[in-house]
């Protein structure tokens, strides 16, 4: 039930803002962040404490424990009545389930759907609320407020909290209508730091869909709403309920009945929202908000994410979602093929993780890659694990380290767990090394790597032929960083484990027969950096990629045919341009992508060097000739872990997939693989 905790006086509208407390309360698995300043607990008992790696068994890990589409009926019908009892303006508030969020979180407003009970975020309280201060806009039944001064309410409040807090960015999140509101919001309010996330838009009001409904609703009777509700029995408990709930987060569902009525019955509490005059008025608010958003879209300067759902955009016109993307100067979309148009209410939507893929979540008036990261929880990293699965399994990585007496262990018990640490090694093919290094240091150490990689994975302008920026998630969510001198100055400053590739592009995308060549400036400042830290340097090296794949259609060819010369050419020139201080072949960082056969997988090595310290040594590595001396020797380490794996890999049983695949049929697939005598 609602329980009102605070009234304000909002101008022309009483605002009343309460806290919503949940009639009931699920228990959540819980873990230990230190970075967001909260502790969580596990859902077998007992606090987390700094020695428990909680992604030490992300096999087990499960996913919060949410709400459905049962609860968020349960809970609309305390806010709902039909009886006027629920009356007055439009109100804020705010979920107790939000209450445990971090230090300096931003603002999030939450503009519900054609519902209007403010409940759509039902499913992602718990996630959100650790990282935001949330508050959710509620419509009453009765309420019969016009779509501008809707907007004004909005604006009042949007102008209020940022006068209060005017360092920090405003969220807001917008469903269908609700995202038209936050368009016009946003297009008044210029000078605010905004963030939009829009799920589903309406921009125009789709006619041919709904004025027949309207013109249906002018004749049908009054009751009609109830005693469909009374014949399908849509209360907790009853079988049509939960049905229907199978029904929204099933792919398949879309090809019963039809978009419109299946999403009709999947969210069937409007049938109580919605008398038939209710929602003749608001079919009327959808028509004049979407009208005003496409009027005003143009204006709009804000930070903006669109997400798209795939299946019974029976509200959305395509044309008009591809306007809006060009139309918005800071504009990504996102798209949801197998969800519906409940976004947020579906299975396997969730918005956290979302923003956090995106890099969207920030806390200051600029994004910062450091201090902004969110590490992902375990079972963000099982499923980014899974992800990888096929790579890992072809390619069953060995991880070796070396202790400070030198010997070379079969495990990271050389990697130093305090940072500042620097990692330096050569790049294989497509730079497919990294991703199963972050997982192996999370597993085991609890190690965040923060891999230095090319800007083209961040930015993507509009119309551009890069890739989507979501094929990037996986790269983004384990924590890579747009190479910068700035980016790699605050990782070290903030005691980070930075993976830094000097050979950078021009490495990763090698022309036939350079595998394992290094494409190393002549001269880096990595050293004087790192040193200005005491940051450890730890000089690696990856062999593998000649056991999987061989590039036989490589820059030279392409260059040589006039289409794709022009395409790397334009591709090239819409990205960051890095290494312009370089000649030759290392200042060549064209974008192409070599053609490449598979051959009958091998097995990729890494092996991690001897530490060298820089701490203390600030004043001597300021000196550019000492600072290049050891620049030159981790070059030649890497050169001697390279050299080190190729002739050890000679003697190793395992390195063809076939022996790896009868181990694990003996063993188990959970099992480790040996490997060649250290």
């Amino acid at each position: 039930m609602a329980v009102p905790s605070l009234c304000i006086a909002d101008g022309t509208f009483p605002t009343d803002f309460f806290h919503w407390s949940s009639t009931r309360r699920p228990t959540y698995d819980r873990f230990t962040n230190p970075k967001l300043g909260f502790h969580r607990r596990f859902r077998y008992g007992g606090r987390v404490t700094a020695t428990v790696n909680p992604y030490s068994y992300t096999e087990a890990a499960r996913p919060e424990e949410r709400k459905g589409l049962n609860d968020f009926l349960v809970e609309a019908r305390g806010f709902v009545r039909s009886d006027g009892g629920d009356g007055g303006p439009p109100r804020w508030f705010s979920p107790l389930e939000c209450g445990a969020r971090a230090p300096d979180s931003p603002l999030l407003l939450y503009l519900p759907g054609i519902d209007g009970t403010g409940l759509g975020l039902i499913r992602q309280y718990k996630k959100l609320g650790e990282i935001f201060d949330i508050w959710c806009l509620h419509f009453p039944v009765s309420d019969r407020t016009p779509a501008r001064d809707i907007v004004k309410l909005i604006e009042r409040t949007v102008r209020s909290e940022y006068f209060r807090l005017p360092n920090r960015p405003i969220y807001i999140v917008g469903e269908s209508i609700g995202a038209s509101f936050a368009i016009d919001v946003a297009a008044s309010n210029p000078d605010i730091d905004l963030v939009l996330i829009l799920a589903n838009p309406v921009t125009r009001f789709n006619n041919i869909m709904l004025q027949p409904l309207s013109s249906l609703l002018e004749i049908l009777p009054d009751r009609v709403p109830s005693l469909l509700e009374e014949y399908f029995r849509f209360e907790q408990g009853y079988p049509f309920a939960a049905m229907f709930e199978t029904m929204l987060n099933e792919t398949d569902a879309a090809q019963m009945g039809g978009g419109l009525l299946r999403n009709y019955f999947a969210t069937s509490t409007l049938v109580r929202i919605f008398p038939k005059d209710t929602l003749l008025w608001k079919l009327q608010l959808l028509k004049s908000a979407s009208a005003s958003a496409k009027s005003h879209m143009y204006t709009v300067k804000a930070q903006t994410l669109i997400l798209l759902s795939g299946r019974d955009q029976w509200l959305l016109n395509k044309e008009d979602i591809e306007r809006l993307r060009c139309t918005l100067p800071k504009c990504e979309v996102r798209k949801f093929e197998n969800n519906g148009q409940l976004l947020f209410l579906e299975d396997g939507v969730d918005l956290v993780t979302i923003i956090k893929c995106s890099y969207y979540y920030r806390r200051g008036k600029l994004l910062d890659y450091v201090s902004d990261y969110i590490p992902p929880t375990p079972f963000e990293l099982k499923e980014y694990e899974e992800s990888q699965r096929l790579l890992t399994a072809i390619t069953s990585p060995v991880f070796l380290s070396t202790l400070e007496n030198g010997t070379v262990v079969r495990s990271l018990a050389g990697i130093p767990s305090e940072g500042p640490v620097l990692y330096v090694g050569n790049h294989m093919l497509l730079g497919t090394e990294l991703r199963p290094a972050a997982i192996h240091f999370l597993k085991e150490k609890n190690i965040s790597l923060r891999g230095m990689a090319h800007p083209v994975m961040f930015t993507r302008k509009i119309g551009s032929k890069l890739p989507d920026m979501q094929m990037f998630d996986s790269v983004r969510m384990i924590g890579a960083v747009p190479v910068s001198n700035i980016n790699f100055y605050k990782l070290l400053r903030s005691k980070a484990h930075v993976v830094l590739y000097p050979g950078g592009v021009r490495e990763a995308l090698h022309r036939k027969g350079e595998a394992y060549k290094l494409f190393w400036p002549e001269h880096s400042e990595f050293v004087r950096t790192a040193s200005t830290f005491g940051a450890k340097i730890i000089p690696f090296g990856v062999v593998g990629e000649d056991d999987l794949c061989e590039v036989v259609f490589d820059y030279n060819d392409q260059m040589k045919i006039p289409i794709l010369k022009n395409l790397i050419k334009e591709i090239t020139e819409e990205s960051t341009y890095l290494r312009t201080g370089e000649e030759g072949e290392v200042g060549n960082q064209d974008l192409h992508m070599p053609g490449i056969i598979p051959k009958i997988p091998g097995r990729y090595y890494v092996h991690f060097g001897k530490p060298i310290e820089t701490k203390g040594r600030e004043k001597e590595l300021k000196d550019k000739e000492r600072a290049h001396e050891v620049y030159l020797q981790v070059k030649s380490e890497v050169e001697r872990c390279m050299t080190y794996l190729k002739t050890k890999r000679e003697t190793d049983p395992y390195r063809n997939i076939l022996p790896r695949s009868l181990y694990h049929l003996a063993h188990g697939f959970s099992s480790e693989i040996p490997t060649f005598d250290l």
